[in-house]
């Protein structure tokens, strides 16, 4: 898609938002997570905002069309 429509002026972004986000749905479902973690350590909603609107604003010669969008403190695996 965006090889297809930036030849048109359309930014195509792929965002994925991996991690928890600071809601109250997340705080009432999954307490022992909020409490495993730092204050900072969930996705919080304005911060996800501040990253559409930075990708909303990118000029055309460097476009991203692929971004992960995480918490800084993730688990760490067992492997």
């Amino acid at each position: 898609m965006a090889r297809e429509f930036g030849r048109q002026g359309l930014h195509v972004v792929h965002p994925v938002i991996d991690g928890p986000i600071d809601t109250p749905f997340v705080r009432e479902r999954f307490p022992e997570l909020v409490a495993q973690r730092p204050a900072d350590g969930l996705l919080a909603p304005d911060d996800i905002a501040d990253t559409y609107w930075f990708l909303h604003n990118q000029k055309r010669s460097a476009w991203t069309f692929e971004l992960d969008i995480r918490p800084y403190l993730e688990p760490i695996s067992n492997f």
